[in-house]
């Protein structure tokens, strides 16, 4: 009869999905939203350089944003772990029996005959670690979360901000004007994002070609807004300026 590994196996698995999410979160914020200021800003100005300047000041801005965000997430993740975990040890040592008939009420939903929960919550509560291990995943529904995960997330998802975000500034450093720039940011971007959109939902187990549509189309509606509205402001009349 095989026995249980006593360090399982799952961590590489979480870890790479927590990647995974990361440099998705990244690529999607960095591929629309300086995507879309360039797109505003070709609408306002007459020069590639002004263009180029503020993307870049956005990527670098927006970069530590999302990273300073991944960061905090993480650490909030981590955090509230703790302190269940600690909540949780306080209620063992004061309320034994109250967490035993909860035990017992976890064994129960799952379809434990009564004389096999009895056995099973006297085998889980003579050890208060493994009791509250238990307690911690099966009544709460935490999972341990990896203290270095902070970090990692920070910069992943930093790294993928720029890396998207440089995708539609890019077309600005090869052409003359704002307006060629948009075109070819425009031509460049809407492929990232179909490709980016497909591949994210085949991950994910969605319909991969609806989540490539979706993906465009809200990069496409964020652009062309923030296009519309700079048209505006620069035309002047429409808000008396």
């Amino acid at each position: 009869m095989p026995h249980a590994h006593p360090h399982p196996h799952p961590e590489n698995h979480l870890s790479s999905s927590a990647m995974l999410q990361d440099i998705v979160i990244g690529l999607a914020d960095g591929l629309t939203v300086p995507f879309a200021l360039a797109a505003g800003l070709s609408g306002a100005v007459a020069s590639s350089g002004l263009v180029i300047t503020a993307g870049l000041a956005e990527i670098v801005a927006g970069s530590i944003a999302m990273g300073l965000g991944g960061y905090l997430a993480g650490r909030t993740e981590v955090e509230h772990y703790d302190a269940e975990l600690r909540r949780e040890y306080d209620e063992v040592a004061r309320l034994p029996e109250v967490e035993r008939a909860e035990v017992d009420e976890l064994l129960a939903e799952i379809g434990l005959s009564e004389s096999t929960r009895a056995l099973a919550v006297r085998e889980l509560t003579a050890d208060p670690d493994q009791w509250v291990r238990f307690m911690m995943k099966y009544e709460l529904g935490l999972e341990k979360p990896d203290p270095r995960q902070a970090p990692k997330s920070a910069f992943t998802i930093a790294g993928a901000y720029i890396v998207g975000g440089l995708i539609p500034l890019s077309a600005y450093f090869f052409t003359a004007t704002p307006a060629e720039g948009l075109g070819w940011s425009a031509l460049i971007t809407l492929l990232c994002l179909l490709v980016f959109g497909y591949f994210r939902s085949r991950l994910t187990g969605q319909p991969a070609v609806l989540g490539a549509l979706k993906m465009a189309g809200v990069g496409s509606l964020a652009a062309g807004a923030a296009y519309l509205v700079a048209r505006l402001i620069a035309d002047g009349g429409h808000f008396g300026i």
